[in-house]
């Protein structure tokens, strides 16, 4: 059963981490998106690094509004309540002249940390203190988790025994509640996307709440913290720090690498998402590191780390040690490499330590430490829970951190309405889709090729919708007939399974002109149907595949398409937010071919397509009706029901909008017919056309059925 995609026109009318990256076939459509990721990660690292700054005022006059679009982009701004911790200490034990308390406190109702506290037997008074916190140490006991804070308790007993308080916590993915970091590495939750979520921002909650609750402890020099951890500690040593100038000392261990590492190179492929805030803001990593400037800075990393490159380590130290020598504090940062693999390693330890010294209790810069962090507490000692609490949103925290936009009733006159709708398209334009080309150059199409067989006519243009992707357009109507003369021209936005029919149709007559596989089977059926609507109307049909469907497809495994994916995430993108700057470029094209310029144009569209599409429609004038078809519900993949009712990412949409909102949008512009049996999904287009006296502008059909045999 198949649904021809004219005839779907005509019945409108009618009525786990792996460090290394996968290998993947050395294909046309692979090497072109390889090119196209390396052309984004050099503009961003050329438009967004600090290697570019000159003068300190350059930087000191920003670093305020870089700071508040990181918050943004870990889901921090605004910034929760903080609300009461609800501390509880659960036990003590006396090791070796250190007292480590075992507590839990909740960083907001119902999110609990779970921590160690390490303290000297004897406090005479405040002293200086660290924050630890964790990497990804899976510590499970007779299948009960102890928290990736007991792998790291000889950290928090080597600064006690050193005259510091040390905090660890757990994270929420390895704590004692095991939560989830890798919604998008395994799990599939793409809408932490849509969402504007990343665990990262979770885990700098999670440092921002602990600094709060050591200010309240009496042991505490609430003056002097400092901050490391390593790996995914490393990352959130790297967030509190950039966030949060309570940290006046930071050493965080093999945490971060420039985005060339992360893309080109493929070391994304290594990580889960903790590691990465939402790129909104097309940052390169030095930005990120550099807003400890110009606090004391040790960039510790071992020379044979596989995820975290020592060359884009060294990359981001010299671009952001140039800053602090504009600051006149080049003294303030360092960098400490050890020989070695990802591991948690002594020398690194050891320059972490000499670090502290220096910087939180002014010791001799020539000061030897020659006492290295040894493990001598039983892990099971370090529990917190004896029974985990039955009100932790721990392990659904993704779905409540980042709040849902919340929607206004639908407007009921003009005026409200263009206040909301200019704010959406402001969102939309600005936190959605920022990873647009901000230059792009004039639709320019080439006509390649064209043919006429069995009454058809059929003309093949391409066009560059963004370096280096060029795309094609087909334009199929009756043979003997100008563009000029063309009643209508209907956009066929192509999935890869509308490819797969459109070649089906056509290529046994167009096989040369859309250059398709050999072996391909026929559909007769469907071709006879198309001309007979050519032969009955003065119609055009023009047919396009966004990047990565049809000609311009790639190819492997599921996890390999999983991590390019998340590699348009990292570049402040989407795959599906980038198809729709594609179809917004096919629209452009068809307006600046030659007889086309004023002709009646139409978009349809299928399934995810169809999302696309709709957006697309936002952004260009002029387009007389759009036809979607098995248009998706929602993007917020947290609603029970048929996964496919969940629409592809895009970059923070839920924390403006959702899809009735953007159908309402459209429908102001164009007439939208959507084919769906969920009518009561399309309340809020359907009242807001009515309020505004626009009724007929959008309108429920019932789906499209296909003919058996068709």
């Amino acid at each position: 059963m198949r649904t021809p995609l004219l005839f779907c026109l005509l019945a409108s009318l009618a009525s786990a981490a792996s460090p290394y990256p996968e290998k993947t076939p050395d294909t046309a459509g692979n090497r072109l998106l390889d090119r196209y990721f390396a052309e984004q990660t050099r503009e961003i690292a050329v438009s967004n690094g600090v290697g570019h700054i000159e003068k300190a005022e350059d930087w000191t006059s920003k670093a305020p509004e870089y700071r508040r679009q990181l918050l943004e982009m870990l889901g921090l701004d605004p910034m929760p309540e903080k609300t009461d911790f609800k501390t509880t200490k659960t036990g003590e034990l006396k090791h070796e002249g250190v007292i480590v308390e075992k507590l839990h406190f909740q960083s907001m109702p119902g999110l609990y940390v779970t921590a160690n506290l390490y303290r000297p037997e004897k406090v005479e008074k405040p002293l200086p203190t660290i924050l630890y916190v964790c990497g990804h140490a899976n510590v499970v006991k007779d299948g009960v988790s102890l928290g990736n804070k007991a792998g790291y308790e000889h950290h928090g007993m080597w600064f006690a025994k050193h005259g510091y308080v040390c905090l660890i916590i757990d994270t929420v993915q390895l704590g004692e509640i095991r939560g989830e970091h890798h919604g998008t590495y395994s799990k599939n939750r793409w809408w932490w996307f849509s969402r504007g979520y990343t665990p990262a921002g979770l885990e700098a909650w999670s440092c921002i709440r602990a600094l709060d609750y050591l200010e309240t402890r009496p042991e505490v020099d609430k003056t002097r913290f400092g901050v490391t951890g390593r790996s995914g500690g490393g990352a959130y040593s790297w967030w509190i720090t950039a966030i949060d100038e309570r940290i006046k000392a930071s050493a965080p261990t093999a945490g971060v690498t420039d985005m060339q590492n992360q893309v080109i190179d493929g070391c994304v492929e290594g990580h889960c998402d903790c590691m990465f805030f939402v790129n909104t803001h097309r940052w390169d990593f030095e930005r990120m590191v550099a807003l400890a400037a110009p606090r004391p800075l040790l960039i510790v990393n071992t020379d044979k780390d596989r995820i975290f490159p020592i060359d884009g380590v060294f990359r981001i130290y010299q671009n952001v040690r140039k800053l602090y020598e504009l600051l006149g504090k080049e003294a303030h940062i360092g960098l400490q490499v050890a020989e070695g693999p990802h591991k948690d390693l002594q020398p690194l330890n050891m320059g972490a330590f000499h670090w502290f010294e220096r910087f939180l209790k002014n010791a001799d810069s020539m000061a030897v430490i020659d006492e290295g962090a040894k493990k001598s507490i039983e892990q099971t000692a370090l529990r917190v829970f004896t029974e985990l609490p039955k009100d932790e949103l721990n392990t659904k925290i993704d779905e409540t951190f980042v709040p849902l936009a919340q929607i206004p009733a639908p407007a009921t006159n003009e005026a409200d309405w263009k206040k909301q709708s200019d704010a959406w398209m402001k969102a939309l334009k600005e936190k959605v889709f920022a990873g647009w080309p901000q230059d792009a150059k004039a639709a320019n199409p080439n006509k390649e090729s064209q043919a006429d067989r069995d009454g058809i006519h059929m003309t093949a243009y391409d066009f560059e919708s963004q370096s280096p992707y060029r795309l094609r357009i087909y334009i199929a109507h009756r043979e003997g007939l100008r563009l000029q003369d063309l009643e209508l021209i209907a956009l066929n936005v192509l999935d890869e399974t509308g490819w797969d029919e459109f070649c089906a149709a056509y290529h046994s007559r167009f096989g040369k002109l859309i250059e398709v596989f050999p072996g391909l089977p026929d559909d007769e059926a469907a071709f006879v149907q198309e001309k007979r609507m050519f032969d009955t109307f003065k119609w055009g049909m023009a047919y396009v595949c966004p990047r990565g469907v049809g000609p311009t497809a790639w190819s492997g495994s599921p996890k390999a398409q999983t991590q390019r994916l998340r590699r348009f995430y990292l570049l402040g993108q989407t795959l599906d937010g980038m198809r729709v700057w594609d179809i917004r470029r096919a629209l452009q094209t068809i307006r600046v071919i030659p007889g086309c310029e004023e002709t009646p144009l139409w978009i349809q569209a299928h399934r995810d397509m169809a999302v696309d599409s709709l957006y697309a429609s936002l952004f260009e004038d002029n387009i007389k009706r759009l036809d979607l078809h098995d248009l998706p519900l929602t993007h917020n993949g947290t609603v029970a029901g048929d996964p496919q009712a969940v629409a592809p990412a895009m970059l923070n949409v839920l924390k403006h909008l959702d899809l009735p909102q953007a159908a309402a949008m459209a429908a102001m512009r164009t007439r939208v017919v959507i084919y769906s049996d969920k009518k009561d999904a399309w309340d809020y287009p359907a009242t807001i056309t009515k309020n505004l006296g626009k009724e007929k502008q959008f309108q429920l059909r019932e789906p499209v059925k296909a003919e058996a045999g068709k």
